[in-house]
């Protein structure tokens, strides 16, 4: 039987969230393979032994990482009511994904560059967890479409055009912001844009 593993002190679990947030940093910017470990403790303040004591390798930084992140871009799908009011359960889906490009771009950009590297890390949990939690809303979607309370629709494809729709808004910024030009609220104008949008194509 392992040891239980000991609870981490207030200093070390200091550590750990400043070795993160520095590799988010870091892979947002430079990719997994563009990424190094120095780099990562230059950002976190920390000598690279120091960094190394937390985790063992880059990899295992990116999959801290990318384990946390999974949660985050699930939850706002998760809280899709199947009781509610349709259109209002989408709008309000499309919104929370808004507020993720808005809060959360180093995110957002870790994930679209953990996808277009193929998934190697993240596989399992996108033909897991992901897919089941799509096919069970899309299953919501469906019911909803067959009571006339929605425009039919592929529901998938319905999901896919909602990530497509809120997540360029943080893997894009730059190029957003640079042809809105100043003293514009991309996020804020978005949202507008998108309720019109979703609700002239799911309108019975």
């Amino acid at each position: 039987m392992s040891p239980t593993p000991r609870p981490r002190s207030r200093i070390q679990q200091r550590n750990r969230e400043v070795i993160l947030d520095a590799a988010l940093e870091v892979f947002s910017l430079h990719g997994f393979r563009g990424a190094t470990l120095d780099q990562i403790a230059e950002v976190a303040g920390l000598s690279k032994p120091n960094l190394l004591y937390y985790f063992r390798s880059k990899e295992e930084v990116h999959t801290a990482l990318l384990t946390g992140l999974l949660d985050t871009w699930l939850d706002p799908l998760r809280a899709m009511n199947p009781a509610g009011q349709p259109l209002q359960e989408i709008l309000a889906y499309v919104r929370r994904k808004l507020d993720l490009a808005r809060d959360f771009p180093r995110e957002s950009r870790l994930f679209a560059n953990e996808i277009l590297q193929g998934a190697p890390r993240m596989r399992a949990a996108i033909e897991g967890d992901l897919r089941r939690l799509v096919e069970d809303k899309a299953a919501v979607l469906t019911r909803w479409m067959d009571e006339g309370r929605i425009a039919r629709v592929d529901p998938v494809h319905l999901v896919f055009s909602i990530w497509a729709l809120t997540q360029h808004y943080a893997d894009f910024e730059v190029q957003v912001r640079a042809v809105l030009g100043p003293g514009r609220d991309p996020i804020s104008e978005a949202g507008g844009f998108l309720e019109t949008l979703f609700t002239r194509l799911l309108t019975p």
